[in-house]
């Protein structure tokens, strides 16, 4: 029992720090939000559009209603309904 549970710990932990030390750029897009994962800077956004970049590609989310509901300095969450992701 004491092995499944230090093997359990370790993919948590394993997990955890995935999370805290990722580097590659990443879009997690889910029914009612999009994550965006180490993006570099905001170029624009409005009700309509949202224009980011990853320090190499512009990438504009198109859509009705968007806000940033989530600011970090690594991560952005975007909600409202969207109609269409652009990499330029």
């Amino acid at each position: 029992m004491f092995f499944y549970a230090y093997i359990y710990m370790g993919d948590i932990m394993g997990s955890i720090k995935n999370y805290i030390f990722e580097k590659d750029f990443e879009i997690r897009i889910a029914n009612n939000y999009t994550d965006i994962i180490n993006y570099k800077d905001i170029l624009n956004f409005d009700d309509n559009s949202i224009s980011i970049t990853d320090g190499n590609k512009k990438i504009i989310i198109k859509g009705s209603l968007l806000s940033i509901s989530k600011l970090l300095d690594n991560e952005l969450l975007i909600t409202g309904k969207i109609d269409s992701i652009d990499f330029i």
